[in-house]
């Protein structure tokens, strides 16, 4: 599927079974449930999706699985980045193969790095590609920010580096990507409360974890923003936002993992040392939950 990524993307969560293998019966339903909604594209094996808790083989499963069962549906965006180049590489071979539309390359975390060895990595991981790259910027977890201006110069540099995923909770930085970068790279913000403005500002997309739990709602906002509608669509906003809030309010994959189930949808808990949401979390998730639960 060759297009250029928009809308809403969801970071889909990984369901386990109760031996803590990977579920992939509940996987497929998991990704179901975001298409039929009317997400505009799917990520396996994203932060959401517990990858630093799968090994390698695992990651390669998972993501054979989505794309298969995602049958074209939607882009599938792989997430293949790794602690090491090497590691990096196989992976991101693998998912081309696969049949993957785009990668989204997490920077090494861990080992903080120096601006300067982060983008070596993502230079060595993207020559041996050939198809879309999505830059994952989450610093809280790698210790490096990739800054708008450096991320534009590897977009003006790299033909294939065509997104980036701005999970900085910045929202000055995620404006300066949108407003100044929007020619040279496409912007997700991946941090679900800044969904809204993220959209109404003119970003590219977003990539929601939350989309796994409300997408069907997610979507009707992003609807009314790409038709002009922002009242309408701050009114569905307004509604929504009680969730996100919830949910962020908490360790978010077991917040995730809580909201599928109270929506009908059991995917096991996150796998350990990770805890289940607390019954405090679960019921402030529920409370939210309860205006959409007839829907």
């Amino acid at each position: 599927m060759t297009q250029n990524l928009s809308g809403v993307l969801t970071a889909l969560a990984t369901p386990f079974d109760a031996d803590e293998n990977l579920d992939l019966r509940l996987l497929r339903k998991v990704v179901d449930r975001s298409v039929d909604a009317g997400v505009d594209g799917v990520v396996a094996g994203g932060s959401t999706g517990e990858f630093s808790a799968l090994d390698s083989d695992e990651r390669r499963l998972l993501v054979d699985t989505v794309i298969e069962h995602t049958a074209g549906r939607v882009p599938v965006i792989a997430q293949t980045g790794a602690t090491t180049t090497r590691a990096a590489i196989s992976l991101s071979r693998a998912a081309q193969a696969g049949g993957a539309d785009v990668l989204m390359l997490v920077t090494p975390y861990y080992e903080p790095l120096s601006l300067e060895e982060t983008v070596s990595y993502i230079k060595d991981v993207a020559a041996a590609v050939e198809i879309p790259i999505m830059l994952y910027n989450i610093p809280a977890a790698t210790g490096v920010n990739l800054d708008p201006d450096t991320i534009a110069s590897l977009a003006a540099e790299i033909p294939h580096v065509r997104y980036v995923k701005d999970s900085s909770a910045d929202w000055e930085q995620a404006l300066q990507l949108i407003h100044h970068h929007g020619d040279e790279i496409g912007t997700f913000i991946g941090w679900d409360s800044y969904l809204f403005g993220a959209l109404a500002e003119g970003a590219a997309g977003v990539m929601a974890g939350a989309a796994n739990v409300v997408p069907e709602e997610i979507v009707a906002v992003a609807g009314k923003i790409r038709a002009g509608d922002l009242d309408g669509a701050l009114d569905e906003w307004r509604r929504l936002y009680p969730v996100i809030d919830a949910m962020l309010s908490a360790p978010f994959i077991q917040a995730v993992k809580a909201g599928l189930e109270l929506r009908g949808l059991p995917v096991g808990l996150p796998r350990a040392p990770l805890a289940p949401a607390t019954a405090e979390v679960r019921n402030r998730i529920e409370a939210a939950l309860a205006p959409f639960q007839a829907n």
